[in-house]
């Protein structure tokens, strides 16, 4: 089975995560945005029994753009956010995929009513913004380019 470590900048506190996440994905909401301080959050889900957390850890809770809350844990020597649980979904444990040391980390699945203008995620680089649509239905599924889309 495969076993993922993630951990903060400083290395106090860290999560070892067993298998694959059952969702990886990337958010463009303005919660996301601020707390990343990028154009999008990166996020790997793993069930909660997956997930065994190590070190000392502080609590942030803050209501996102659906409405629910979530909890994020954070280190509290250097502040970066590792992981978090939402509510309506406490089975989970929702890992930031940056916290990761792996290049090579499962593809992404895509939701792009608040994507930042001119990044392109079909081609991993800036876009001429002359080239933006008015932003439009969420596309879910996405797992690079090539890949078919469902709307």
């Amino acid at each position: 089975m495969i076993r993922r470590t993630a951990s903060c900048d400083c290395g106090e506190l860290s999560l070892t995560c067993e298998g694959d996440p059952v969702r990886v994905s990337v958010c463009h909401c303005l919660c996301c945005r601020r707390r990343t301080g990028s154009a999008f959050g990166w996020q790997a889900r793993f069930p909660r029994e997956a997930v065994a957390i190590q070190g000392e850890s502080r609590e942030y809770v803050r209501q996102g753009d659906s409405g629910s809350s979530a909890r994020f844990g954070f280190c509290p020597n250097c502040g970066s956010t590792v992981y978090w649980r939402a509510e309506g979904l406490e089975a989970f444990v929702t890992v930031a995929v940056g916290a990761f040391a792996e290049p090579d980390f499962p593809a992404v699945g895509v939701g792009l009513r608040r994507q930042a203008l001119g990044l392109d995620p079909d081609a991993g680089r800036l876009r001429d913004p002359r080239m933006i649509r008015a932003p439009g239905p969420r596309l879910s599924g996405w797992r690079g380019r090539g890949a078919s889309r469902g709307a």
